[in-house]
């Protein structure tokens, strides 16, 4: 199997680090990455949900609904989810979110990588304006911003952006030499 668009094989996760399919019982630590990542990287977010109402929303509509949904794990005792992806209707990467504790190991894009695979084509996501750190990683993995929304397409009202990535579009971190 390559990575299709620079036709190496695709990055392997960080050691001791494993990708996997998610099922139901994955709901309550995936809505926990979830609640976990939004509070560190976005504070500036208002909570529109409660917790319970966030672990149902992933119970009921995310897990059995999306095209896919995977979860980074870490292996081996007091292991745990570290993150995980959403891929929505085939060509919309609808979550990526990492713990706090797990940025900057490559799970990141690592997780990218199934969700292009899976997609077999190009991929579109939304991501808040001021998200700058996200925005970085999007970019430096070939997506380019084509939209700019003033907020009233999402609950939180915080004006985004959509990005597209193209099958051969330049991915910056797979091109890096060694």
């Amino acid at each position: 199997m390559t990575d299709h668009e620079s036709g190496r094989p695709p990055a392997a996760a960080p050691a001791g680090v494993r990708l996997r399919p998610a099922g139901p019982a994955d709901a309550e630590a995936v809505a926990r990455v979830f609640l976990e990542s939004r509070a560190a990287a976005m504070p500036y977010l208002p909570r529109v949900h409660s917790d319970a109402d966030t672990l149902a929303w992933f119970t009921h509509v995310v897990l059995p609904t999306s095209t896919g949904v995977w979860v980074a794990e870490q292996e081996g005792e007091g292991g745990g989810v570290l993150g995980f992806a959403v891929l929505a209707g085939g060509d919309e990467l609808d979550h990526l979110y990492l713990r706090p504790d797990s940025l900057r190991r490559g799970i990141g894009s690592r997780l990218l990588a199934e969700v292009r695979g899976a997609a077999g084509g190009g991929l579109s996501l939304y991501v808040f304006q001021r998200n700058a750190a996200a925005r970085a990683f999007y970019e430096r993995h070939g997506f380019t911003a084509v939209a700019y929304d003033d907020g009233a397409r999402n609950e939180e009202n915080e004006p985004d952006v959509l990005y597209r990535w193209v099958p051969g579009a330049v991915d910056l971190v797979s091109r890096r030499c060694p």
